[in-house]
């Protein structure tokens, strides 16, 4: 909500000093400026978590609370992972099923994040491509020429850098910081080379 009425204002007022009319709250929801600096977010999230899920199958950061021990890398045996002979009744349908289906299943959690990134940052360069060609002073262009345009890249690059520079952070203070009865933090007394929570 509170996104929604700074941008409402802040647009309102940049159409004002252009001498352009301005938008209602209303008409302003359902604008392709206010939906591209929503989606906007939304795919970089979804772009770091994707990244997070996938490459910590195989990545480790020795000592940090959110990494396998170095010796787990990898997707992990049948018995880790309760598949095959291992599941039991109470196991997910498709990983009971073997084949494609528990394939497909073993890997949803990233598809589906890959999925939401994909399409949310489609309706970025959407969006964005209306924005820009409903703005006075810019350069009307084609939905594949906004695509390639600094406008597009800087809105997403804008996003990316942030959330990659939150996560390093994360994951490098969390190995030599605490955070009493914090999920995201190992027991007060851990060493900092212990990687999982059990200590």
């Amino acid at each position: 909500m509170g996104r929604l009425l700074a941008g409402h204002t802040d647009y309102n007022d940049r159409q004002a000093a252009l001498g352009q009319p301005l938008l209602t709250l209303g008409s302003y929801l359902v604008s392709a400026d206010f939906l591209v600096d929503v989606v906007e977010n939304w795919q970089s999230e979804y772009l770091q978590f994707f990244l997070y899920v996938w490459a910590t199958v195989w990545l480790v950061q020795r000592g940090s609370p959110e990494s396998k021990p170095a010796d787990k890398t990898g997707p992990g045996s049948d018995e880790d992972q309760q598949l095959g002979a291992h599941t039991t009744e109470s196991s997910p349908r498709w990983a009971r099923a073997g084949g494609w289906r528990t394939s497909l299943y073993s890997k949803s959690l990233g598809l589906a994040m890959l999925t939401l990134f994909l399409f949310s940052w489609t309706m970025q360069w959407i969006a964005g491509w209306f924005a820009n060609n409903s703005d006075p002073l810019a350069t009307r262009m084609g939905l594949f020429e906004y695509f390639l345009s600094s406008d597009f890249w800087s809105r997403s690059l804008q996003n990316w850098q942030s959330e990659f520079l939150a996560i390093a952070s994360m994951a490098f203070l969390s190995v030599y910081l605490r955070q009493r009865g914090s999920p995201e933090s190992k027991p007060v007394g851990v060493p900092h080379s212990v990687s999982d929570r059990s200590g």
